[in-house]
């Protein structure tokens, strides 16, 4: 049989789609157009590529990013010319921030018809460059496939790039592409082997700090870390926002560094000495009037051992035997621990004990609750072994999409996705796919009907007395938003709680069906 990839006739849209499958991207979220037609051809009579279609191209990049993350390899957007990519930037900011893999295929007019200056004309390699690491333009259908290899392999470079391959229709649908193989893969750059010594001999007491970040965050990098704190006596903490953090009972708890300045403030005071792995050195989200945005104290030594895109696993190996910890049992690892079962009407801390004790073994949480969640980690750390996504960036709209990648990478597995009303209107899309593929993921919307973080906001940033202008411009009550008729027009079963009693009984009944389920919570 004829291998497909020589055929003197194959077209460059062709040659991208054998040579993606080659490398190891096997996922597509589209939402294509009139330029990315030879591309949708090729994906039809090509077998092997699984295409999903979004209805914004936000949902599909988030959906690339939550991919990333539980599969640790790309998967690949379809994106329709620069205001296709333009929707989508806000999510490849996110995922750009978390440090995931992700591939763009975008459209472009052909070579002849740029230069006519048709009404989608864009500078897409312009509207490209501030979310990705590496940008190209294919030229001819010839190079295409290589092309796509290289952004595979520039995907690949640790943590995780953001690759946008352009794609002029004419390079797509002309004869002589050429299918590229397999790539050799990067591999994560060496840690900073010459501060190793110095970072040994800092980690001494509880007012040395291990701040983890990234791939530091695995279970079998925690139980290191747990073995380097209770050998030493270094605290553990890692970032306020993680790209994946295994957590639960058997597992090292780690905490967060706290959003809020003022307790961030507070958590970081007593640490004379920092030592970074996978994290930067804590800053704040924003500035605030007569508030620092630097979270440590003035004289604290920071020393970065490695970065988030060097191997963090041979770090921790390596600062765990040159602390003499190798044979310590770690420290915090989490016993199960389930909260009572909270009666009554739903508040911010018995809906942390209602997830808690919902929260299926080995599931994955995608965590865009903001406000509503910040009780949620103490009170899930005891809970049956799960993995907790955070949205890295703070673009708003990240968490159902995230929850559909998650979800298309590990479809064994529950997916939880934890969001606002305001935040899930962004990309309210994700449910229609969500309802298209029929994916376990359970969403809970928690409506306050306002922009509730902005409420705090306006205090942190002087204003003491807002008038009514300023708070109807962060109100979501005029009119409420119906979850239950939106998601059922969508095709995904939904209901509204109020109380603890309803919330518990969806919840149940949500994980343990099969396909998408929306529960609204009226706070």
């Amino acid at each position: 049989m004829t291998d497909p990839k020589l055929n003197p006739k194959m077209n460059g849209a062709e040659s991208l789609v054998h040579t993606l499958l080659a490398n190891g991207v096997d996922v597509c979220f589209t939402n294509p157009g009139t330029s990315e037609m030879h591309f949708v051809a090729a994906l039809d009579h090509i077998p092997g590529m699984r295409s999903v279609l979004v209805l914004q191209e936000g949902v599909a990049t988030g959906a690339a990013d939550g991919y990333y993350r539980m599969k640790g390899t790309p998967a690949s957007t379809l994106l329709h010319l620069g205001p296709g990519l333009a929707n989508g930037l806000s999510n490849l900011h996110n995922a750009k921030k978390g440090g995931s893999g992700v591939v763009n295929i975008i459209g472009e007019h052909a070579s002849s018809h740029i230069e006519l200056d048709a009404p989608l004309t864009s500078d897409i390699e312009g509207i490209a460059r501030p979310v990705s690491h590496w940008v190209h333009t294919s030229k001819s259908a010839q190079t295409v496939g290589a092309d796509a290899a290289e952004a595979v392999q520039a995907a690949m470079v640790a943590p995780g790039q953001i690759a946008s391959l352009i794609l002029p229709s004419d390079t797509a649908w002309n004869d002589g592409g050429v299918a590229h193989d397999a790539i050799d893969l990067p591999t994560p750059k060496p840690f900073d082997h010459g501060q190793l010594d110095h970072a040994a001999n800092v980690l001494s007491g509880p007012e040395t700090l291990l701040l983890l970040g990234g791939a530091a965050l695995t279970e079998r990098n925690l139980e290191i870390a747990g073995r380097i704190a209770a050998k030493t006596g270094c605290k553990l903490l890692s970032e306020w926002s993680n790209a994946r953090l295994e957590r639960g009972a058997g597992r090292v708890f780690v905490g967060r560094v706290p959003y809020p300045i003022d307790i961030a403030l507070e958590v970081l005071k007593p640490f004379k000495r920092i030592v970074l792995i996978g994290a930067r050195a804590p800053i704040g989200f924003f500035a605030y009037p007569g508030k620092p945005a630097i979270l440590t104290r003035d004289d604290a030594e920071i020393l970065t051992l490695a970065d988030a895109g060097a191997d963090l696993s041979a770090a921790l190996n390596a600062l765990c035997s040159a602390t003499n910890a190798t044979k310590t049992p770690p420290a915090h690892v989490v016993t199960a621990d389930q909260p009572a079962r909270p009666t009554g009407p739903i508040n911010l801390d018995t809906l942390a004990a209602v997830i808690a004790r919902a929260i299926p073994e080995n599931a994955i949480v995608v965590d865009e609750s903001v406000t509503t969640g910040r009780a949620f980690s103490p009170a899930t750390k005891g809970a049956p072994r799960h993995t907790w996504l955070n949205n890295c960036g703070g673009s708003i709209g990240y968490g159902m999409p995230a929850a559909i990648g998650a979800a298309i990478a590990c479809p064994e597995r529950k997916v939880m996705c934890l969001t606002g009303d305001g935040s899930a209107m962004y990309t309210v899309q994700s449910l229609w796919s969500m309802a298209r593929e029929n994916l376990d993921i359970t969403v809970l919307i928690f409506a306050n009907r306002s922009y509730k973080i902005l409420r705090g906001e306006l205090t942190n940033v002087g204003v003491q007395n807002p008038g009514p202008r300023a708070i109807d411009m962060l109100s979501l009550d005029r009119p409420a938003l119906d979850w239950v008729q939106m998601a059922r027009s969508m095709g995904v079963e939904a209901c509204s709680v109020s109380n603890c009693a309803a919330l518990e009984t969806a919840l149940d009944d949500g994980l343990t069906r099969s396909g998408p389920t929306l529960i609204e919570v009226l706070l």
